[in-house]
């Protein structure tokens, strides 16, 4: 029996959510769907990011829909076009055997003539964003004077975006004797004014602590130096084959480079950013909730109102002072009932941001290990050879299995596993085995006495200073800094100490590569010929001379 009909749900709503999967409503559902179908009365709900709010509020609504009047019935605000055309996706999803209601989004960014005359065609249900809804509002193209539900999603999320003169300009245009319903993650100040100044004694739901972390997220966190922070990111991506993620930057330029940067190195990444325009951004979107993409680079503002399912993985490279910011980020992954981590690469003095963290949100971070290379090569074959058993056999392959099994005739079970194992082993994996691995925090000491010294025609001009080369030479190797020693950065070229070990990877990544339109050249540095005796002196005379 689906649970979902003891909240007293029509069956129409009934079978179209079975068909989707839903069984066993969330705590938010359970509580909050037969007090919006039975109680006339203004709501609250706060619970976190990925408790499954939209089918909370949007399967009551629609039961509450009079399908057969054709007036706006029901507005739903989102902070960002990307989570109202989620919702209007889902609640036109839910509403597929409600064959006469009309659910329509509009948003920013696109062509607002052609939401103009989809409105015209009716909507019992308008899904929007408050900059969008009050531009259609001047324009005489929507009206919401006899509204009879408005509900606010991700309220916190809508204030925190600067939308408060424009969510007061669209409620104050709504009757008073609407239900408006208001879900939120959090209950800072701002929230609470609109529940005072909106609503009428309304019906308060917390499904968990104010501010608490989800309990399906796993918080993590390893100490990183800044140089040590993309090879280390890279062990974490490369031990997990399957990871579908999101990593947070601070700055648009950071989430730029840094999908770049993964991009170069095989990985199927890509930024979200605000230099996008909104054509760029959708493609982006459509790929990763596609998964044409395993990791989503995204700054805070560019990543509000992300609903991506089966999310793994949440990346922190850099960890975010505000609270608000650190919750809408985790709550990313750990979503309707699934598993997930949030892993942080904290800076050396992060840590109390971390316990201050911890504390707000009644929840402890663990710290994570930086996997060695032989764990990541390990897992990286078990993976492969995990597809391999699992894989399908195709029919049209059968007829070949004699002419291949005569060509691999001669090889033993131990002979022709050995092999696959070879094919399968990525250069880049196999370097893992000649990498140092990274101590407890990141740390390893420097072995001068088996390092070599040498050339590359990069200098201050190209990175800045020792930082700036550091994070250059173990981002474009995958080598952690402690790996490096010595560094001697001149305007147009660097000599630098460096693992012997690790020589040959960093001088086959380098050598040939193209920075700032010129070729890199890296070799070990040769002991300078000796000069003829007053060689050096004659040749300063002669010029004076001149």
């Amino acid at each position: 029996m689906n649970k979902f009909e003891e909240l007293g749900l029509s069956q129409p709503l009934i079978e179209a959510i079975s068909s989707m999967g839903f069984e066993e409503p969330t705590a938010i559902q359970s509580q909050a769907i037969p007090k919006l179908l039975q109680d006339d009365t203004d709501f609250v709900g706060l619970a976190q990011t990925g408790t499954g709010k939209t089918a909370a509020f949007g399967l009551p609504l629609l039961d509450l829909i009079e399908a057969d009047e054709s007036q706006t019935q029901a507005l739903v605000l989102a902070p960002t076009r990307e989570l109202g055309l989620q919702i209007a996706r889902e609640l036109k999803s839910f509403a597929k055997n409600l064959k006469k209601v009309k659910i329509q989004a509009v948003y920013g960014g696109v062509d607002i003539q052609k939401q103009i005359r989809d409105l015209r065609k009716g909507a019992h249900v308008i899904v929007a964003t408050p900059g969008r809804l009050r531009d259609l509002m001047r324009r005489k193209a929507v009206d919401i004077r006899e509204i009879e539900y408005v509900i606010l999603d991700e309220a916190d999320e809508m204030l925190n975006m600067g939308f408060k003169e424009e969510i007061d300009e669209i409620l104050r245009d709504t009757p008073e004797d609407k239900l408006t319903w208001l879900f939120s993650a959090t209950m800072p100040k701002e929230v609470q004014r609109i529940s005072r100044s909106y609503m009428t004694d309304p019906l308060e739901l917390n499904v968990g602590h104010q501010n608490s972390s989800n309990a399906d997220i796993d918080h993590q966190y390893v100490i990183v130096k800044p140089r040590d922070r993309y090879p280390v990111l890279r062990r974490f991506l490369d031990y997990e084959p399957t990871i579908f993620g999101l990593v947070f930057t601070r700055t648009r330029r950071d989430a730029r480079e840094l999908a770049d940067r993964l991009s170069r190195d095989g990985y199927r990444a890509d930024a979200l950013h605000g230099d996008l325009n909104q054509s760029q951004r959708d493609r982006v979107m459509e790929r990763f909730r596609n998964r044409n993409l395993d990791l989503l680079i995204a700054t805070d503002v560019a990543a509000r109102g992300i609903d991506v399912d089966n999310v793994s993985h949440v990346f922190h490279y850099n960890i975010p002072e505000d609270i608000h910011f650190y919750n809408h980020r985790s709550g990313r992954t750990g979503r309707a009932g699934r598993k997930g981590i949030s892993l942080v690469l904290a800076h050396p003095n992060d840590q109390y941001l971390l316990r201050r963290l911890e504390g707000i949100l009644r929840m402890r971070f663990s710290e994570a290990k930086v996997p060695t290379g032989r764990a990541i090569c390990e897992r990286q074959l078990v993976e492969r050879f995990r597809r391999l058993r699992e894989a399908e056999v195709r029919p049209d392959v059968e007829s070949f299995i004699p002419l291949i099994k005569e060509e691999l005739a001669e090889l033993s079970r131990d002979e022709l596993i050995s092999k696959l194992a070879s094919l399968y082993f990525k250069k880049s994996v196999a370097a893992y085995l000649n990498q140092p691995d990274f101590g407890a925090k990141g740390k390893r000491k420097f072995d001068a006495s088996n390092s070599s010294r040498l050339f590359i025609n990069v200098g201050a001009m190209d990175v800045g200073d020792k930082g700036g080369f550091l994070e250059l030479i173990c981002g474009e190797c995958q080598i952690p800094g402690s790996a490096i020693g010595k560094i001697t950065l001149s305007h147009k070229h660097t000599f630098f100490d460096l693992d012997k070990t690790l020589v040959p990877q960093v001088m086959s990544e380098l050598n040939g590569a193209m920075m700032n339109g010129r070729v890199l050249r890296v070799n070990t540095e040769k002991p300078r010929p000796e000069r003829k005796k007053g060689g050096k002196k004659f040749k300063k005379q002669k010029f004076r001379q001149r």
